[in-house]
């Protein structure tokens, strides 16, 4: 059961995979048959644009402002046509522009609701070009919106989503994740922004080349009419970013005498609403410059009457500028000299931003299959890695191809083949409520007691609450000398409602203080964890996943299509843990 086990599986290897075909086979059929001939998720919306000259740039390209505005009214319409009411947006997750259109060219957009929560929901977009002289398509940038339902007279209680697709399991799973994470945001900034290590000094550059970051500033008003407003007078989320676009456009263009191209754009939260008459000051200012691309930041204020002296905040964004040569390549830029005080401030928690931004991008964006099983822990990636151990174990525990390989006195295992991961999943009902069995298994230093691949687990870091670090040593498997061990991040959450399991996640991490040595043989795990179904009074389903490369097939266990006793006497040990344990957590259940 641990995250490689046993060590003779190259026999079995040959009959998993000698129907592997036929399995994929029968998997494509079920996919066809649940997504159907012209099955359209019922939230979807659709919009395409064609890119006129009044839509574009200096440069001839599409405005990302203009861009914004028609991403948010496509989502805005799926999340009321999920909602059967009016909706507002209230935040807008990371964009990375992958693509420029430009005029003549068509911009699709697609959106549907990922996930439902109480009053408000998720909203996927997905932003494609396509050139209609050379039926040539590029996918231009995904979006994550999160929407809020909003009735006069009544409370809102949105529906759930019926899940019908892989896609949409997938997606309703990881939502939950996603939604964990807009709600500490600012939290999450504060902290790591308190533990990175700032490399930019300031005494260490050239000061005859910098732009006084003052010579950048920019303030712009715009009065809110009724056509920058949606059918409740509130101004439209895209307006409002379409106006912060331009502001931090020319910003930037101040620092570097050209045209700017926006590359990314980091979380929009908007704070409260605006109305038809009101006032919205917006504010710019390039925060820092590095060797090829700038920051920018852009607060937006309101006021109702010129009289008034309080001004509301509305929302703030940061906004990361490049300027292409002919060759489309990033040119150099100037350095920026910033203000005592708040300008500093604002230069050093740039530079911050831009290490978290990269952590960010690598960790949470990239495939699994494109990421090192082992990621270098540090407290600035702390909270993207811990989303993506959960976030991975949820897509896998989604996947709808698994295949029953056995079954033993109700111990049930499956089998998932794709590309060059191999992934087995074990599965049991126990008579045991689901908050004890998570509560038990979470705390890896008592995995002993029952695994005897565990020959011992050492608390290395309670990072928080749900996430912790531990050193595993495991027996010596096979022919090999020496036992091995694993550094694992194991990452717990709670139910998001009643359709979600309780998990724990567990992924390989190095760390400076346990790098591997001559003792050992370093072991590693990509995904692998537990979740909990409530199946019952005091039933609960218990699932066990792991996900294993080619390189670390051997060490999984004897012959995965045939129930190994090993496979079974250990997930019968589970469950006899979990069924003596069981009257020990009163005051822990308490705090669940």
């Amino acid at each position: 059961m641990i995250q490689n086990v046993g060590n003779h599986l190259r026999r079995g290897l040959a009959s998993v995979f000698s129907n592997r075909a036929s399995r994929k086979s029968a998997s494509h059929t079920g996919n066809n048959m649940a997504e159907g001939e012209g099955y359209r998720n019922p939230t979807e919306v659709q919009m395409s644009q064609l890119v006129l000259p009044c839509h574009t740039n200096q440069r001839g390209e599409l405005s990302v402002g203009q861009l914004l505005k028609w991403i948010d009214t496509t989502a805005c319409l799926s999340a009321e046509r999920h909602a059967g009411c009016p909706c507002v947006t209230a935040s807008m997750d990371d964009i990375y522009f992958e693509h420029t259109i430009s005029v003549g060219q068509v911009v699709n957009i697609k959106a549907k609701v990922n996930r439902a929560f109480n009053s408000s929901m998720e909203v996927g977009i997905q932003v494609a070009s396509e050139d209609l002289c050379s039926d040539k398509q590029w996918s231009v940038c995904k979006a994550l919106a999160t929407f809020v339902a909003h009735r006069e007279l009544s409370k809102v209680k949105l529906k759930q989503i019926t899940l019908r697709t892989e896609e949409e399991k997938t997606e309703h799973s990881v939502a939950a994740e996603r939604r964990r994470m807009r709600l500490v945001y600012t939290d999450t900034i504060k902290d790591l922004l308190a533990n990175c290590v700032i490399q930019d000094d300031l005494e260490s550059r050239d000061c005859s080349h910098m732009v006084p970051a003052e010579k950048t500033r920019v303030e712009s008003v715009e009065l809110v009419l009724p056509p920058h407003a949606n059918h409740q007078g509130n101004t439209f989320g895209g307006q409002i970013m379409a106006w912060m676009e331009n502001v931090a456009t020319i910003a930037a263009s101040r620092l570097c005498r050209a045209y700017p191209t926006l590359k990314a754009i980091e979380m929009f939260h908007f704070r409260g609403p605006s109305q038809v008459g009101d006032r919205l000051v917006l504010k710019a200012i390039v925060n820092n410059a590095f060797k090829h691309s700038m920051e920018v930041g852009v607060c937006v204020e309101a006021y109702r009457q010129e009289a008034e002296t309080q001004r509301r905040h509305i929302n703030s964004a940061f906004m990361t500028f490049v300027v292409l040569d002919a060759d489309n390549q990033p040119q150099m830029l100037p350095w920026i000299r910033p203000q005592p005080g708040d300008g500093e401030r604002r230069y050093r928690e740039a530079s911050a931003r831009k290490k978290i931004r990269l952590d960010r991008k690598y960790i949470v964006s990239c495939k699994q299959a494109e990421m090192p099983l082992s990621v270098p822990w540090d407290p600035s990636n702390q909270v993207y890695l811990s989303y993506n151990n959960v976030s991975s174990l949820k897509m896998l525990v989604a996947r709808d191809n698994w295949v029953l390989s056995s079954e033993i006195s109700q111990v049930r295992l499956y089998t998932l083949e794709e590309d060059k991961f191999l992934s087995f999943h074990m599965e049991m009902l126990v008579h045991v409520d689901a908050a004890q069995a998570f509560l038990l298994l979470s705390d890896l230093r008592r995995r002993p007691e029952w695994d005897k691949h565990y020959r011992s687990v050492e608390l290395v870091q309670q990072v928080d609450e749900d996430d912790a670090i531990y050193h595993i040593v495991s027996p010596a498997l096979g022919g090999d000398p020496k036992p091995q061990d694993f550094v694992i991040l194991a990452s717990r959450r709670k139910p998001c409602d009643n359709r979600d399991p309780y998990v724990i996640a567990m992924r390989s991490v190095t760390l400076p203080t346990h790098l591997e040595t001559s003792e050992y043989r370093r072991g590693e795990t990509i995904c692998s964890g537990f979740c909990f179904w409530h199946e019952g009074d005091q039933l609960t389903k218990v699932s066990y996943y792991n996900q294993a490369t080619p390189g670390f097939l051997k060490y999984v266990t004897t012959n995965v299509t045939g129930l190994s006793s090993e496979f079974y006497t250990t997930f019968k040990a589970c469950e006899q843990f979990l069924l003596d344990n069981r009257n020990d957590l009163a005051p822990s259940l308490q705090t669940l």
